[in-house]
């Protein structure tokens, strides 16, 4: 019979001659919201109930429709329905364990839906009554174990995470879901292992147990002691780290490839071809930003992964051949009252990452790459707040420095870049295999270009010139000389002085701008008082030199701005101060060079030097310098006082 109104349960509508047909599942509804015992009647409810199809909809929206005072009524029916459906998971009988698990998604969510202003404890009192909750969630958790460790269909497996993941998401904040309580205490943390180092489960169900796993350790981080922190902080089991690297490289992989492709599909069509046709000048106006969700709960999982477990660094660093696999649809899942969280995870092809013959000629990538390029993209539009702290991360760890700055790994990254008036797009082909520490410092140095805006992020600005920071810490350290294009950096941190300066008022009217100023003037430092300890060659140096007299007019002006802030009485008064005094080494080699240059200039009757005859004077002047040597322990001081 055709199918006519499933939210209403109806299979025929009423009419003159007819009465209504119901499912009879909706019929049996109907009677757990009633006042009586739906079993009172018919001993076999519960059995016959799980042998039938759930109608999500109907049942959904049925206890959506209660409030608080209504579901209280017919509060003992409520709670065995899910007494019931914790039973029926121990049956053989599949179906019942599909419907009995369909239905307690729908019970959980249906119940949260009308009752989000009710207190945790009164959910699980509406739920399972307050006095069984205990057991029954002991049991459910049991139940969920051994469908997800057993030998079980994927489907069915599916649908324990489908149910899990609605448990844990069924609240706005998850630290207010007072039911967690009880997965904190009955712990599925091993079953989520065993998923992720399991291959064929990895393929099918590895994206559900990284956003699960995750979403478990964020549960009052804070508060109070998480068991998932805990054991997540303590695996060092390499097949699955490995395999939970796997996951969130794929997923993270997947969002790289759909932004491409809505990249690649609107410089070809006609809107493309016609701004070509026009011309340059209007291009920058016309352009549209491609948006794409960023996936949040995999991004999350990767700050987790390496924030808590200091064997996972390891994981960042292996190589895998780089392919792009054409996404295809997934094997449907069985329909679930839950919403997706995040973007799409990667299909099953991209999970299953097949063993590929070694080609030379082949790209190799890794965990690292992956995510450079995806931050090179969310970073973009300044959605980017949690890829810093999470560089920031790796940037301390001393391992990971050592991959980062490795000569034999040298890899091609090909890192998005916001299109800008100013400058051509970068061919992919002419980038050259570099360690992996010039990529970061690439993104670095395109975030600092790219986002100087009305709309300050002072926040990620600060984590940027950290990360830069602790990695010349660490090339210092260990007397590391990175073939770098040093110049961009710092021109790049030279404009963003001047930005700073161009905006004083409006900034500080929200910022505290000497800060940032504090930590951009001390790298400086860093390279003129430590630079021959890691800066490639002696040339580099007349290259900095000469970016620093070039741009005086920058630093003379900073100078003039802090001096006249830290002399007046006021809030910034202390940190502008501080500003001052990091100047001393800039301001002693300006007043050094310009009285030379100047000079020179006029003995050869030049108007305007050129690079080389600038670079000159330096070689031969450069030594003569009265500079400040502040000691690292005193930089480091400062990035750590500010961070």
């Amino acid at each position: 019979m055709a199918q006519v109104d499933k939210k209403a349960g109806l299979l025929r509508k009423s009419s003159a001659s007819r009465k209504p047909l119901k499912e009879k599942v909706v019929l049996m509804y109907d009677e757990i919201f009633g006042l009586e015992d739906p079993a009172k009647n018919n001993p076999r409810f519960w059995e016959e109930l799980f042998l039938m199809k759930v109608n999500l909809e109907y049942l959904e929206g049925k206890l959506e429709s209660l409030d608080g005072d209504e579901v209280m009524k017919i509060k003992d029916n409520i709670n065995s329905l899910f007494h019931n459906c914790i039973q029926a998971l121990a049956e053989e009988h599949q179906i019942k364990v599909v419907n009995a698990l369909q239905t307690l998604c729908a019970l959980l969510r249906g119940v949260h839906q009308r009752n989000k202003s009710t207190s945790g404890f009164d959910i699980i009192n509406m739920l399972m009554g307050f006095d069984k909750a205990e057991l029954r969630m002991k049991a459910l958790m049991e139940s969920l174990d051994a469908q997800l460790c057993g030998d079980r269909s994927h489907s069915l497996k599916s649908l324990c995470f489908k149910l899990l993941l609605c448990l844990v998401t069924v609240t706005d904040n998850i630290s207010q879901n007072t039911i967690l309580e009880y997965v904190m205490i009955n712990s599925i943390f091993e079953a989520i292992l065993q998923i992720l180092s399991h291959t064929p489960s990895r393929i099918q169900h590895g994206y559900d147990a990284v956003v699960l796993l995750v979403l478990l350790v964020n549960y009052r981080k804070y508060e109070s002691v998480n068991p998932y922190i805990v054991k997540l902080s303590i695996v060092d089991d390499e097949t699955t780290l490995n395999g939970m690297g796997l996951v969130i490289s794929q997923a993270l992989s997947e969002y790289n490839r759909q932004y491409k492709d809505k990249e690649e599909e609107a410089q070809g069509g006609f809107f493309s071809a016609f701004t070509n046709m026009v011309g340059s000048m209007f291009i920058a106006d016309a352009e549209e930003k491609i948006t794409v969700h960023t996936n949040e709960a995999i991004l999350l999982a990767l700050y987790e992964a390496v924030h808590l477990n200091r064997n996972f660094i390891t994981v960042l660093a292996q190589s895998h051949p780089e392919i792009d696999i054409v996404s295809t649809p997934s094997v449907a899942a069985p329909t679930m009252p839950i919403a997706p969280l995040g973007t799409t995870p990667p299909s099953l092809d991209m999970l299953a990452s097949p063993e590929l013959p070694l080609d030379p000629n082949l790209q190799t990538s890794n965990l690292l790459i992956t995510f450079l390029k995806y931050s090179s993209i969310v970073m973009q539009d300044t959605k980017g707040k949690r890829c810093c702290p999470l560089l920031c991360t790796v940037a301390t760890d001393q391992y990971a420095n050592s991959f980062l700055h490795d000569d034999n790994m040298s890899f091609r990254v090909n890192l998005h870049r916001m299109p800008m008036r100013h400058r051509k797009k970068l061919a992919d082909k002419s980038l050259p295999s570099r360690p992996l520490v010039c990529a970061v410092l690439d993104l670095m140095v395109e975030f600092i270009v790219s986002h100087m805006m009305k709309d300050f992020p002072m926040d990620l600005y600060v984590r940027c010139v950290q990360v830069i920071h602790k990695l010349i810490c660490y090339q210092k350290k260990c007397r590391i000389r990175l073939h770098y294009t040093w110049r961009e950096l710092w021109t790049a941190l030279i404009n963003l002085l001047k930005f700073l300066l161009s905006h004083e008022t409006t900034l500080l009217a929200k910022y505290n701008i000497f800060n940032l100023a504090l930590l951009v003037v001390n790298l400086f430092n860093m390279f003129i008082t430590y630079g021959d300890t890691f800066l490639p060659t002696p040339s580099s140096y007349d290259e900095l030199y000469y970016e620093i007299v070039r741009m005086h007019q920058v630093f003379d002006n900073l100078y003039c701005m802090v001096l006249r802030v830290s002399t007046n009485t006021g809030q910034w008064k202390e940190p502008a101060s501080k500003v001052t005094h990091a100047l001393g080494n800039i301001r002693a080699i300006i007043n050094h060079f310009n009285p030379k240059i100047e000079s020179f200039a006029a003995v050869n009757h030049i108007s305007q030097l050129s690079e080389d005859q600038v670079r000159s004077i330096s070689l031969n002047v450069r030594k003569n310098v009265s500079l400040t040597t502040l000691s690292q322990d005193v930089l480091l001081k400062e990035f750590s006082t500010i961070s």
